[in-house]
Parts: structure tokens; C-alpha cells; sequence
């Protein structure tokens, strides 16, 4: 296990009803809040009610229409909304694409240049000041976000979806009640849960020798995912799998599964933000056709052993003679979990085909070069990887 720093910021509010201590974090930072939320969902399921009811003795300010792949208009338009009237602090009621674009909203308040300088440029992070405190309502399980530091945006002029990282972003507080969860459609269920185990495998599949314990602390978010996400999708409404699929949302990138591992740039997660730069995509869906066919792809006599944990830690297979059967196994045992959750399995069900298949390539490693990926890819080998998810 190698040497690390872990701090975690902030304070999580977990349960049913804990909405209701949302004056009292607010009121640490101001009474002008900025409201920021999505296409409109928390109107129709009550949550904006509750908001507004409880924020009654408050200055609201609204910031609507965020949009599942933040762009960084709507945080040019956020700023505008902040310095015009004064917000002390941002609150987030969504998920993570609204919870990551009031974080570079937060941190662009005080710089004087276009927010996308900090994206391209992710130094200049460095140079800010302060961030706008952010508290956040979670209504979906799947990025993390209202757990961590890093907001990932998408610039639709240029076809660029990139991220940034700053301890400051981290929210101060975040309410986590599973039964915000219970409305959402299946396919965000789902594609939220394929977020949550990406998350958890771009860190376990990494070289590091000695983090066991980070190891058995991936491969129980998995397992939970696992059990968990079929019977949410069976009953929404059932609060033990609600409650854990979103508390693993939060543990599966709060650090905890990172922390004291190498620094391995991760890899489905560049090629998938190439997608959705280009096509819009959902994020989850995206990754949940990456991941398979990325770990054929790797698979091979010096990672083998890891998938074999992953096989008989995850998936409980037994052990055999035949690494590589029992590796494969676990790949379609993955393949098919997404698949038996509802999310289509290849680029084309989403209207892709291979005509911008180089182009994303490039761009992949243009951003983002996974010469220090777990296992090392070039150019060629992520335009081998896209092709093999149509």
C-alpha cells in the first residue's frame, strides 16, 4: 500500500426526512441561496415544494434546466445569476451532472475569465480563492458527486467533455435520503448503478500490491450493487436497496477505494466522456458498454490474477485450474448483469456507428493519455475498444 492523505469534507445527512435539517445548513453560510436543479423532475415528485416550504424565510434565486451532461453555458448562466444577486450559497437538488456543474458555478464566481479556462486548464484551479459553499440534495444514486471534489462538464461547441478537480468543490453538507430515488425511471436506476461499479473497478483494477483492504472494501460496493440494483429495479420503492445502492454511490468515490493505490489514470471513463462529448449520451449506459468489452481487451497473462479475484471475490465463482475460463466468466457475468438491468449493450442501440469512432480516439488520448492506464492503451487500442462495443 503506498502513502496517501485522505480528507473527506463533507457531512453526509443520511435517512428518511433528513430534508428537514436543510435550514440549519444553509443558515451557516447566508440567506441568499441559489436553487439549482435539472429539467424539472423534483417538481413533479414534491422535492421542490419541500424546498421552497423549508427555505421559506430565504432569498431564492433559480437556476433550472440543467442539463444531464452539465454544459458549460448553464454554468456561464449560473455565474451571471450568483454575482447578480448576491448568493451566499448553492443548493444543488439533483444528481451528479447538477451537483457538478454548481461546483464550477461555485468556483467560477471568483475568477474573472470564462469558466471553461479552468476546465481546459484544470492549474488555474490552483489560483482561486474560494468556492461559493455548495450543500446538495441527492435524487439519484450514481456519480458520487455530492461526495467529492471533481465536477466534469461538457463543452458542446467543441465537442469536449473534461474534467476538473478542487478540494474546495467538495460540498459542505449533503442530504441523502433514499426515498428521493424512489420515482426515477428504471433506466436511470440502472445506468446510475453501472456508474457506481465503474467507479469502484477503475480503482480495483489498478497494480498496486498490498491494499488489500481497499480491495475488500470495492468488492463489497460491488456485491452490494449487484444484489441490490435487480430488486430496486423490481420494486422502487424498497428502502433497503434505495439505501444501499446510495450510500454506495457515495463510498465508491469518496476516496476510499482509491487512497493508497497507484495513480494509474483510469481508462473506461476517458473513452466514455468522448461519447457522450459527441452524442449526449447517458453517462452510466456509456460505461456500461465500455467496461466489458475493455476488460477482453486487457485481459492477458499479467492481469489475469485480478480478474480471477474479481471472478471468485465478486461474482462467487469457484476457483479452477483454468485462469482465464474463470476470467471470462466474470466478464459475462458482468455483460450480462448490465444488460439483464435494462441498459442496451452496443453503441449501435443508441443510434452510434463507426463514423466518428477515429475521431473520438484521438480526442481520448488527445485529453487524457493513458500511457499510465492499469493496463497501457494507445490510439489504436481505444478504436479497438469502441469497435468492439457496436
Amino acid at each position: 500500500m503506498e502513502n496517501f492523505v485522505f480528507h473527506a469534507p463533507t457531512q453526509i445527512y443520511f435517512g428518511k426526512g433528513e430534508i428537514e435539517n436543510l435550514p440549519n445548513i444553509l443558515k451557516k453560510y447566508g440567506k441568499n441561496v441559489l436553487l439549482a436543479y435539472g429539467g424539472g423532475s423534483i417538481k413533479k415528485n414534491g422535492i421542490y415544494d419541500k424546498v421552497c416550504e423549508l427555505l421559506k424565510d430565504f432569498k431564492i434565486s433559480e437556476l433550472e434546466g440543467i442539463e444531464p451532461n452539465p454544459r458549460v453555458g448553464t454554468v456561464r448562466r449560473g455565474i451571471e445569476i450568483c454575482r447578480e444577486n448576491n448568493i451566499d450559497v448553492i443548493l444543488a437538488v439533483g444528481g451528479g451532472s447538477t451537483i457538478d456543474c454548481t461546483k464550477l458555478i461555485g468556483a467560477g464566481c471568483y475568477y474573472n475569465n470564462d469558466p471553461w479556462d479552468l476546465i481546459k486548464e484544470p492549474s488555474k484551479m490552483e489560483d482561486i480563492p474560494k468556492v461559493l459553499p455548495i450543500v446538495t440534495v441527492l435524487t439519484i444514486s450514481a456519480t458520487g458527486s455530492e461526495m467529492n471534489q471533481t465536477a466534469v462538464i461538457t463543452n458542446p461547441e467543441t465537442n469536449e467533455k473534461l474534467s476538473a478537480r478542487l478540494k474546495k468543490m467538495a460540498p459542505k453538507a449533503s442530504i441523502l435520503d433514499p426515498e428521493y430515488t424512489y420515482t426515477l425511471p428504471t433506466i436511470q436506476t440502472a445506468a446510475g448503478t453501472a456508474d457506481i461499479m465503474s467507479h469502484v473497478m477503475e480503482n480495483y483494477f489498478k497494480s498496486t500490491k498490498g491494499a488489500y483492504l481497499q480491495d475488500e472494501i470495492s468488492e463489497g460496493i460491488l456485491k452490494t450493487c449487484i444484489k441490490y440494483c435487480p430488486i430496486a429495479l423490481q420494486n422502487p420503492r424498497d428502502y433497503e436497496a434505495r439505501s444501499n445502492l446510495m450510500w454506495a454511490s457515495s463510498l465508491a468515490l469518496n476516496g476510499l477505494c482509491g487512497r493508497g493505490k497507484d495513480s494509474n489514470i483510469w481508462s473506461c471513463h476517458p473513452m466514455e466522456h468522448e461519447l457522450s462529448a459527441f452524442y449526449d449520451i447517458t453517462h452510466g449506459v456509456g460505461l456500461a458498454i465500455l467496461t466489458p468489452r475493455w476488460m477482453r481487451y486487457i485481459l492477458s497473462e499479467k492481469t489475469v490474477d485480478k480478474f480471477v479475484d474479481y471472478a471468485v471475490n465478486v461474482w462467487n465463482f469457484e476457483k479452477s485450474d483454468d485462469k482465464f475460463v474463470l476470467a471470462n466468466k466474470a466478464i459475462d457475468a458482468t455483460e450480462k448483469f448490465f444488460a439483464d438491468c435494462g441498459i442496451p449493450m452496443n453503441l449501435g442501440k443508441l443510434g452510434i456507428d463507426d463514423s466518428l469512432l477515429e475521431k473520438m480516439s484521438h480526442a481520448v488520448i488527445k485529453h487524457r493519455s493513458l500511457e499510465n492506464a492499469y493496463v497501457p492503451l494507445t490510439e489504436e487500442d481505444v478504436l479497438n475498444i469502441f469497435k468492439m462495443c457496436l
